[in-house]
């Protein structure tokens, strides 16, 4: 599976101080398990404080702060060159953009794969490497049975997710899509429907459930499949209910893209 951007005007077809503590000595922490707020239904709630579960390792931290420090300077040298550390007369020429593709486990740990099961749910997904590493594998199961535990409120999805992309002291940073007009898949798929989603970093803050979808419907079978989805057919929805106003995507403001099984 390849994900692309195409520009078709060249072509002819077409609690808060805890919070504030753990952000304050974020490279000092070995672990990533302080995000996750889930907890199964009848399970005793975690009387611990989230500070304590802080694994504080200040050779880390040092390890962290130099590989922050040269990716600060490897962006000034972009941000020189021009946009992306391209030249601005390539920049503006060029006709598509490969955004993700699946050749090797590195390029699988820019995506995050969730399922019901993290909520009380039975579904499982999973993630590998196609054959000769040309493609990314994604199966597993999707069990649409009704939890019984009178607490779980969805069920019945399998989704893969990228991860946003950060740059040096983990700011947030944007794809900036303005200069194409398509989202480009190359996929096989097994006839099952996917919601694609994108979403973008919002201006303000009551935005931020905003995401803009299009249903794809991917054709059963052995070989692959080439889709080519323009912007302007992404329509808005917040909290998954399609929104009376609508208006085009930010494509200066692309933060991450996910597929959504039901």
């Amino acid at each position: 599976m390849t994900l692309t951007l195409l520009n078709s005007a060249f072509f002819h077809s077409g609690c808060c101080r805890h919070k504030v503590l753990l952000q304050l000595l974020g490279p000092l922490l070995s672990d990533s398990k302080l995000y996750s707020s889930y907890r199964r239904p009848g399970a005793e709630p975690e009387k611990k404080p989230l500070w304590r579960s802080a694994d504080f390792s200040f050779k880390k931290g040092i390890d962290v702060l130099k590989t922050h420090i040269g990716l600060l300077k490897e962006e000034t040298q972009n941000h020189l060159i021009g946009p992306g550390g391209r030249p601005l007369s390539q920049y503006m020429l060029e006709q598509t953009s490969v955004v993700w593709q699946f050749r090797s486990q590195e390029d699988l740990n820019k995506w995050v794969i969730s399922s019901d099961v993290e909520i009380g749910g039975k579904s499982e997904v999973y993630l590998k490497l196609g054959r000769n590493n040309q493609g990314a594998l994604l199966y597993g199961t999707l069990n649409t049975e009704v939890p019984r535990d009178g607490e779980t409120k969805y069920s019945g999805y399998c989704s893969m997710r990228a991860k946003p992309s950060l740059g040096s002291f983990n700011r947030k940073k944007y794809y900036d899509w303005s200069n194409f007009n398509s989202l480009y898949l190359r996929v096989r798929g097994d006839g099952r429907p996917w919601m694609v989603n994108i979403y973008t970093d919002p201006y303000f803050s009551h935005q931020k459930d905003d995401l803009y979808n299009y249903f794809m419907f991917p054709r059963g079978g052995p070989y692959w499949e080439e889709i080519k989805i323009p912007f302007s057919k992404f329509f808005l929805s917040s909290q998954g209910r399609i929104q009376d106003s609508q208006h085009p995507i930010w494509l200066d403001k692309a933060s991450f893209l996910y597929g959504f099984s039901v």
